[in-house]
């Protein structure tokens, strides 16, 4: 019972806190782009993406991640990051300061939340003289209401890409485009495996793999709280980067039409050995094997 009272007064705070950022009283400083502006942003310009997610915002304050421990030295790399300091390497952040109209209960409900305790982080740290691009544009699918306009904003997305040459940097269980066509319209792909978790302390590995290549490379990044790091280190060498973060898991969604989030069968295979076993029953996983050129 106490838990429950507890539970509505915390609902009712989120929503009440929410109510003034969509009034505009807490928000004046926070402006965020929608989806189609984000993507069309990428699509028309040659321009880098940073993207921060609930996670990152919560990293700044200082809380491990199920895939990441938090430091400080995390936590003020990501400061300099979310502070937006270069035209060319778009940041996005949550785009819910306007409303949350278009988001399905449950989403509206954690998004509330997460302002109501992560408000000061956005207000401290974002840059007051720019115009964020919105995370949403990697997670377009789970959170919306009307899902109507996905199947556009995922065809927009796929064009990105488009006969380019695309080196992926992800974790062992991410396996972008694998079972479905969100990469089929690149020209070629090639893949370097991260380490599963805590992947910031692998960064220079990172940075040495991918700095191998040509700078004329596409670099998508789906490498948690380390691709933050990754795509501004690579922007800054020259490369053009997109974090892409989940995007491959909503497109799944998408695809298959679930009314929720569901697991998928390819986040359980990890590994050479294990994709090995796997190509041996779906040419999937051997074009897969054929991508990757490093494993870290």
């Amino acid at each position: 019972m106490v838990t429950k009272i507890r539970q509505t007064a915390k609902n009712s705070l989120a929503a009440f806190v929410y109510f003034l950022y969509e009034k505009g009283v807490l928000h004046g400083r926070i402006q965020v782009h929608t989806i189609d502006e984000t993507i069309d942003e990428l699509l028309h310009t040659e321009k880098s993406m940073v993207r921060f997610g609930d996670g990152e915002i919560v990293m700044i304050g200082g809380v491990d991640l199920m895939l990441q421990k938090a430091s400080a030295e995390i936590a003020d790399g990501l400061k300099e990051i979310l502070s937006y300091q270069h035209d060319d390497l778009l940041v996005t952040i949550p785009g819910i300061f306007d409303g949350l109209s278009d988001h399905h209960k449950a989403s509206r409900q954690f998004w509330q939340d997460h302002l109501l305790f992560r408000r000061k982080t956005y207000e401290t740290y974002c840059n007051p003289n720019r115009v964020y691009y919105t995370t949403f544009v990697s997670r377009c699918y789970y959170f919306a209401k009307d899902r109507t306009p996905c199947g556009g904003w995922f065809a927009k997305i796929r064009k990105i890409w488009e006969n380019r040459d695309v080196v992926i940097v992800e974790g062992t269980r991410t396996h972008n485009g694998i079972g479905n066509d969100l990469l089929a319209t690149a020209k070629s792909i090639e893949r370097i495996i991260c380490p599963p978790s805590d992947a910031y302390s692998a960064i220079s590995a990172i940075l040495e793999a991918c700095t191998a290549y040509p700078k004329d490379r596409l670099f998508l990044l789906s490498a948690g709280v380390a691709a933050k790091f990754l795509a501004a280190e690579l922007f800054r060498q020259g490369y053009r980067v997109l974090d892409i973060g989940n995007l491959d898991m909503e497109y799944e969604w998408y695809v298959r039409r679930t009314p929720g989030k569901c697991k998928l069968e390819k986040h359980e295979i990890a590994g050479e050995e294990a994709n090995r076993q796997a190509a041996l029953a779906d040419k999937a996983y051997a074009a897969y094997l054929a991508q990757v050129k490093v494993w870290l």
